[in-house]
């Protein structure tokens, strides 16, 4: 094996552990069940099972070796991989918790359609077909159903209760399940889930994440043999040869400049290119399509869950501090409420980045900042574990003894259960940005506040930039270093004299002007910690939490979509504009004695790529000469509504 292959093969194994099963992690630091004990209690069986087009799609299933009784199916599907093959081999955990792992389930992990060894050709979020008339009309609904189907008629000593979970990309495919849901389906839980590229993931609000370019090879590496399996790592990660992420992608200059990584190196492993053109048919499907176009429309899911069946129970998990999928929980959870008034819908959403629910680690902590002690075995036993019980083994019955929102207030530290969410009594309150840096209740004045974007010295999204695959940890970070540059605008209350209460979506009412054609807005709300607050041990060495700014939320408008995001169009230079961006949900107490703060600022680097601030049609293709360095203005009555609890 030659050393490039080596080498990918190591980074591949270690992505597919980030991002496919944050679980698999679980117990490191406290193990409370034996690594044998799945071989122990389980069997494990493998099998092709095949869909109704004829395509096989790998599948593995552990059953307990008790067979006095009857146990409900818990599943999960994933592109992943349901590794380790071999029914000799395998995992040291299964399920979704140690708990449920120890009650007794059938468990069933499947290699989704075009991935590792299912058959098939595989589409990134594979749009949903409604009102299917052939068997060639296959989706992921389609391949769930039939595979339930196969399970419940042929897995001995299952009692035709089956439920469904994943995290992140598994999540979606758990969310999928509801839709034209099979009818032994009676409990899923989204967890994490990806529910629109376009606002997921790649993008945030059309700007693309540079973040997750080295994630991309993952999801658009052709099979080397069409559409048969494969049983060998080649999905394959760009080297990009530093820690240094900012430096290397400033240099890089252009998106289009990337289209190397992309290209096969003779003699090793093929990458993804064929005599010089990229043939990543993701990579090529985010250059054609920068817009909100057909493409992307119809492989979101979120405008789908009006199709999510009512027998079907749904508890959606979400991290507050979730760097990747933020917007895909809380609208999942958002539209099947909407649309499905009579069904057993609830949320979670808990101090956690990516699926950091699944992990049992004692403390609690997001990058710096500590929440509190056993916060994920909380979940795990007195939630997760519930729901799946009393919906599979149990009456079934709305009854579960669960509240319709479990949530964290991440200020406060504590957990919250309300009957809907946003929780009754939420008002909306609306503060200015005003002149000296202060955030007002009332608009003072219309003044003009101007700042620099210079495209040679963005802002960093983080004093603490590495080589990684996607940030989690700035999600929390402190955000001083950021307000100390001249190209952050930087507006704040006085000390509070009382709790201010955060609950529900905020909304950045932006006035704003360019001297060039484009531009990027990013708003940051920070919670700014008085001087008195204590150091937790576990934060780096260099901070301390005196005077600690604590993003609590942010968001990313690229101002070409400030009207639509199917139809983009310039700025006007210098014209006064209104940029209106959508922040999501949060649950946090600004607490007495802190101070509110808002930031400002039109580059996030290399969280998100660079815009040209010159007005192109595709930014995938802009030219060198197209950057140019502008000078945007932020008018102060400008403001930002919050959803306040009273």
């Amino acid at each position: 094996m030659s050393k490039f292959t080596l080498r990918y093969l190591l980074a591949i194994v270690l992505f597919v552990s980030i991002f496919a099963s944050c679980k698999k992690t679980a117990d490191t630091e406290q193990a409370e069940v034996s690594d044998t004990y799945v071989s122990d209690n389980y069997t494990k069986k493998e099998v092709d099972i095949e869909m109704r087009d004829g395509v096989k799609l790998h599948t593995t299933i552990y059953s307990p070796k008790d067979t006095s009784k009857e146990y409900p199916i818990i599943m999960q599907r994933t592109p992943y991989s349901s590794r380790p093959y071999g029914e000799g081999n395998f995992k040291e955990k299964i399920a979704p918790n140690i708990h449920m792992m120890k009650e007794g389930y059938i468990v069933v992990y499947q290699d989704v359609r075009g991935r590792w060894l299912s058959e098939g050709h595989y589409e990134n979020m594979r749009a949903y077909i409604p009102n299917k008339t052939s068997e060639k009309d296959v989706d992921e609904s389609s391949d769930t159903y039939d595979t339930i189907e196969w399970l419940v008629n042929n897995v001995e000593n299952n009692n035709g209760n089956v439920g469904i979970w994943g995290i992140s990309y598994p999540g979606f495919y758990s969310t999928y399940a509801t839709v034209d849901a099979h009818p032994a389906l009676k409990a899923a839980s989204p967890q994490a889930s990806i529910g629109d590229f376009f606002f997921d993931d790649f993008h945030h609000n059309g700007a693309y994440l540079l973040s997750y370019f080295r994630a991309t090879s993952l999801f658009g590496t052709p099979r080397p043999n069409g559409d048969q399996p494969i049983d060998t790592a080649w999905y394959t990660l760009p080297d990009l040869k530093t820690e240094d992420q900012y430096q290397f992608f400033l240099d890089a200059g252009p998106l289009k400049n990337l289209d190397s990584y992309f290209e096969y190196e003779t003699g090793d492993t093929p990458r993804m290119a064929v005599d010089g053109k990229t043939d990543d048919f993701f990579w090529n499907e985010l250059k054609e399509h920068p817009n909100y176009d057909e493409l992307w429309q119809s492989r979101g899911l979120i405008q789908h869950l009006k199709n999510v069946k009512s027998h079907v129970a749904t508890m959606v998990v979400g991290g507050e501090f979730d760097a990747e999928d933020l917007y895909g929980p809380l609208e999942t959870y958002k539209n099947i409420e909407k649309y499905n008034k009579d069904n057993y819908n609830t949320l979670v959403f808990g101090p956690w980045d990516h699926g950091a629910w699944a992990r049992r680690r004692g403390k609690n902590v997001v990058g710096n900042y500590y929440f509190g002690e056993g916060i994920s075995e909380f979940f795990q036993e007195e939630i997760e574990t519930k729901f799946f019980r009393h919906f599979l083994k149990g009456s079934g019955d709305k009854n579960s003894g669960l509240p319709e929102a479990y949530v964290f207030d991440s200020g406060r530290k504590e957990w919250k259960q309300y009957d809907s969410w946003p929780p009754k009594g939420v008002v909306k309150q609306e503060m200015f940005l005003s002149e000296n840096q202060e955030l007002t209740n009332e608009k003072k004045g219309e003044a003009e506040i101007k700042f620099i974007s210079d495209v040679k010295k963005p802002v960093p999204y983080s004093e603490d930039i590495k080589s990684v695959f996607t940030p989690r940890k700035y999600m929390t970070d402190d955000q001083r270093f950021a307000a100390r540059r001249s190209d952050v605008l930087v507006f704040e209350t006085d000390v509070l004299e009382e709790d201010l209460t955060l609950a529900g979506d905020i909304m950045a009412k932006l006035k704003v002007a360019t001297t060039g054609t484009a531009s990027d807005w990013i708003v940051k709300i920070i919670d700014v910690h008085p001087a008195s607050e204590e150091t937790h041990e576990d934060m780096q060495d260099h901070l301390k939490m005196s005077n600690y700014h604590l993003m609590v939320r942010s968001e990313v408008l690229r101002g070409r979509f400030r009207n639509s995001f199917s139809d983009p169009e310039p700025f006007v230079p210098n014209e006064k504009t209104d940029v209106n961006i959508k922040l999501q949900d949060v649950f946090h107490t600004i607490k007495k004695g802190h101070k509110l703060q808002v930031q400002v600022q039109s580059t996030w680097f290399p969280l998100i790529d660079l815009n040209p601030q010159t007005y192109v049609d595709n930014i995938f293709k802009a030219e060198k000469e197209d950057f140019k360095t502008q000078t945007h203005t932020v008018f102060t009555d400008s403001s930002i509504e919050f959803s306040v609890l009273k």
